[in-house]
């Protein structure tokens, strides 16, 4: 039979306060006392319910995640998969839960993302970037609930977001195009109003005419990340009567159905070289493998939880920080030189 705190009370003759205190580890009562309800607690194997702890640390252990945005990564996002499982593994190894919210109809009816996780009393919230994020998000950052954002600039006064150094990703793109004798480039980015693909575009175009490439606007086309917006891009800009020697997409997907475009039109391979950002897995075993700008997603999700906990515990203040990506090199812009000791094979 299961006791309650109020029968171990009286088995031990103490208050049910008293009990409550010693099983969440307070350090005002005695120790005789303590050993006393310690005893009984031993000699009825007594757990306390999950609900009770909670309710004594004014903590429920449970992380809100939310993908955010009319059009999100949802959970089958190469990407973001990984992000979010390095995420699960480091935030639950301080033994926290998830709880997935749904976005499903706010854009039917008026739905407070604030609301719901004072609803569930969350403890924090994770948030994952995507497109024509609903304003409630960022009601959400402007709270007391503590948040962490993947792809998506947050400012709220208990908020701290991550991403990769855009800049930097799409600097690397043009200035391997360039020593690979390309002198002449495309890009294909998300929709206009994506931060993560404008901050890329500009970054590429400007390094790309630092180094004297060409670029038309014909080749400057729009897809959503998804391989399907690269194949349909690719497929519009080879209708054009002059094309790129090269072509940066803005995410593997959209490189890997760049790629597919191209053989369906019977180019060759790398006949345009073709970069993509991210490292997904499929990257490695498209024909031919793709070069792009590896995201690191196990080191993104692992900060993010520590973030997050960290903000939870008031030991750090809210800030943006940039993680360095890592150019890939394989064979979707030419012959692959050697491999440095260590890298994957080209299979």
């Amino acid at each position: 039979m299961k006791l309650t705190i109020k029968e171990i009370a009286g088995l031990a003759g103490v208050s049910q306060s008293t009990v409550s205190k010693i099983i969440n580890n307070y350090t005002d009562v005695g120790p005789t006392t303590k050993a006393k309800v310690l005893r009984v607690i031993e000699e009825h194997s007594y757990r306390p319910t999950y609900a009770a702890q909670s309710l004594a640390k004014k903590a429920t252990k449970v992380i809100g995640v939310i993908y955010a945005g009319e059009i999100n990564a949802n959970f089958n996002h190469p990407f973001f998969v990984e992000v979010v499982n390095a995420f699960k593994k480091n935030i639950g190894a301080e033994g926290y839960d998830l709880l997935f919210f749904s976005n499903e109809k706010f854009h039917k009816k008026d739905e407070n993302y604030l609301e719901r996780c004072q609803h569930y009393n969350v403890d924090g919230c994770f948030i994952i970037g995507g497109e024509k994020v609903e304003p409630s998000v960022y009601d959400l950052d402007q709270s007391s609930i503590p948040c962490v954002g993947i792809d998506i600039v947050l400012t709220g006064p208990r908020s701290a977001h991550l991403m990769t150094d855009n800049e930097q990703v799409a600097s690397q793109a043009a200035e391997h195009f360039y020593l690979l004798g390309r002198r002449s480039t495309g890009f294909i980015g998300g929709q206009p109003h994506s931060t993560i693909s404008n901050e890329r575009k500009e970054a590429f175009l400007h390094t790309a005419r630092v180094y004297g490439m060409k670029v038309m606007d014909e080749w400057i086309l729009e897809g959503d990340f998804f391989e399907a917006s690269g194949y349909h891009s690719m497929k519009r800009l080879l209708e054009q009567p002059v094309l790129p020697e090269a072509v940066f997409a803005a995410s593997d997907a959209m490189a890997l159905g760049a790629m597919r475009a191209m053989r369906d039109a019977g180019l060759a391979p790398a006949e345009i070289a073709v970069i993509g950002c991210d490292d997904i897995p499929a990257a490695r075993f498209v024909d031919p493998p793709l070069t792009t700008l590896r995201q690191d997603k196990e080191k993104i999700g692992k900060m993010a939880a520590f973030m997050l906990e960290d903000l939870i515990h008031d030991r750090i203040q809210g800030s943006g920080v940039k993680i360095d990506p890592q150019l890939i090199i394989r064979s979707s812009c030419g012959t692959k030189p050697p491999s440095p000791a260590g890298e994957e094979p080209v299979l």
